[in-house]
């Protein structure tokens, strides 16, 4: 999947490697020091941090895991960084995590990319000088995936209702997920009956299930 692509990148590609692993960061670092025309910037273990070293350094890419600990999560940093004032890097998500509901948060929330951390190097290069000059970067069964959805559709749920969901098939009863959210069991209840209908399930092992099948939970 491809978009028109903004003036070709001129001298390294400026990336901030935003990652909560320090082995997984050295990894990265290393890998893409190996690449003559990729310059790494600074490299941030939070959200928090990668949106303070984005605003300070001005990176053209910003290399991004979804799963960051405590704090803002990978979609809520993207979201930030793709609608900061001023110049805004293009963010490529790149992670473990390939369910539709991971994949549909970060795209909207303004990700270029997203690959998956199996792929080989030459391809986070390429991908990383895709999303340089603003275009498409998505891992081959990324992409396969948002086709078929794009040619299936299914009802979308909320981030709250894939938050719920993904309690519940931890198996949290009611309140252990209202806890979990901070949020009330009134509320979860209600977020449950919309869940239940845009599944089209009417007990908590269908929703699971169809969950699992159609990838909306890991």
């Amino acid at each position: 999947m491809t978009e028109p692509s903004e003036p070709a990148h001129a001298g390294p590609v400026r990336i901030l490697v935003c990652d909560d692993h320090a082995v997984v960061r050295a990894g990265l670092l290393a890998l893409l020091d190996s690449a003559p025309d990729i310059e790494v910037v600074g490299e941030a273990g939070t959200g928090e941090e990668a949106l303070a070293l984005a605003a300070r350094l001005a990176p053209d890419v910003v290399l991004m895991d979804l799963q960051l600990g405590a704090g803002l999560d990978g979609v809520a940093t993207t979201r930030r960084l793709t609608t900061a004032p001023g110049a805004r890097p293009h963010v490529l998500v790149l992670t473990t995590y390939d369910t539709d509901a991971d994949i549909t948060r970060a795209i909207e929330a303004g990700a270029t990319g997203y690959l998956l951390k199996a792929e080989r190097p030459e391809e986070l290069f390429a991908a990383i000088h895709a999303a340089a000059q603003g275009r498409t970067a998505l891992s081959p069964p990324v992409a396969s995936r948002v086709m078929a959805s794009l040619r299936s559709p299914h009802p979308t749920l909320t981030a709250r209702e894939s938050d719920i969901l993904g309690q519940l098939a931890r198996g949290l009863g009611n309140r252990d997920i209202a806890r979990a959210l901070f949020i009330s069991e009134a509320t979860v209840k209600t977020h449950l009956r919309r869940i239940y209908d845009k599944l089209g399930v009417d007990t908590r092992a269908g929703a699971v299930a169809v969950a699992k099948e159609r990838r909306l939970v890991p």
